[in-house]
């Protein structure tokens, strides 16, 4: 057992490299700066190959080289960082490439503050470049879960053909916590036979994105679209906290989900009993587990680190069954507990 007291971004960079990651291309933007710089360390013990490129924009193009060659590759930055990537990342999903992506989320818009924040819920989960395509998209709230995601994000990209992203705030980037790294499983992913890898004795592979065909260009997204349906089909996750016998419910991810269970520890000391659905993947999106917690609790409360993002895709979930209420702070304040357990104790407060 290989145990360990890291930072998150620490963490996030040493689980890349344990899962096979051998190339990282990026640029430094606070609260990220610690993957650059342990990879920049790392890398090159382990045979691989770091690289601060000019800009996001050039680190994103040299992530879609490598992957296009078959190569376990990564990239991080924050917020505005990959506001720049987007462009590149809408190309790697058209080019079926699998990559891993982790946004150490900043205050914005703009360029915003380096305090934490989850403001990038849209951006991440609805696309944020052009056309039809979609991100997998995690969300850890410890470091330890950092870690774990972070591997299996890799072996998603793969099986998948497909960029991923690790979507955490500049708390999770920042925060130390001990975390374990244990040898992972033999994963049966499929053999990457479209890689660019030189033609020899085959016939060669090309990787593309642009496709002058109306028709041809419809059937590709048809078939980008029964991918996506394959993820929501198979590649929920989420975490259910008291919520058997909860009469209301907090909806929160990343970071804030942790500050809601100490507000809920508090609530169920005061006799409410409260509980937490956590979504895990962003996208996809758990939508079947909000749809059933409403057919019994009439009432939940969306915390966010945002003017109000998740929120949307909660009350899709419910459906118009329950009550959904929102509670946020943004600019890089973040919620405490006290104002958690105030919000939820002037909603039961209410009739329906």
């Amino acid at each position: 057992m290989d145990k360990r007291f890291m930072t998150g971004n620490e963490a996030i960079a040493e689980a890349a490299l344990q899962a096979g990651c051998r190339y990282y291309f990026g640029y430094p933007i606070t609260p990220q700066n610690e993957i650059p710089e342990y990879m920049s360390r790392r890398l090159p013990e382990v045979g691989g190959t770091f690289l601060q490129a000019e800009s996001e924009i050039a680190a994103i193009y040299m992530v879609y080289g490598a992957s296009g060659s078959g190569a376990r590759v990564m990239t991080s930055s924050s917020s505005p960082g990959i506001s720049l990537k987007q462009e590149g990342i809408s190309y790697i999903a058209a080019g079926e490439l699998p990559c891993v992506i982790a946004n150490i989320m900043r205050g914005g818009p703009g360029l915003g503050g380096i305090q934490p924040s989850q403001a990038d819920y849209f951006q991440a989960v609805k696309g944020g470049g052009h056309g039809d395509y979609h991100l997998l998209v995690l969300a850890p709230s410890t470091v330890q879960e950092a870690v774990s995601l972070t591997m299996e994000s890799f072996d998603l990209a793969d099986k998948y053909r497909n960029p991923v992203m690790l979507l955490g705030d500049g708390f999770i980037g920042q925060m130390m916590e001990p975390v374990v790294f244990e040898k992972r499983p033999a994963v049966s992913l499929p053999a990457k036979d479209w890689a660019c890898t030189g033609a020899k004795g085959r016939a060669s592979n090309l990787v593309k994105t642009l496709n002058l065909d109306p028709a041809e260009l419809e059937k590709h997204n048809i078939k980008l679209y029964e991918k996506y349906q394959k993820m929501r089909k198979d590649e929920v996750r989420l975490e259910n906290y008291l919520t058997d016998d909860a009469e209301v419910v907090i909806a929160a991810y990343g970071s804030v989900a942790r500050i809601a269970k100490t507000a809920i520890q508090a609530l169920r000391q005061k006799g409410i009993k409260v509980g937490m659905i956590r979504p895990i993947s962003l996208f996809p999106f758990p939508y079947q587990a909000f749809a059933d917690i409403a057919k019994r609790v009439k009432k939940i409360l969306v915390v966010e680190m945002s003017m109000g993002q998740m929120i949307e895709d909660v009350k899709l979930g419910v459906c118009g069954a329950a009550q959904v209420s929102f509670y946020g702070r943004v600019g890089g304040m973040v919620p405490s507990y006290e104002e958690i357990v105030a919000e939820i104790e002037k909603l039961v407060k209410v009739a329906p």
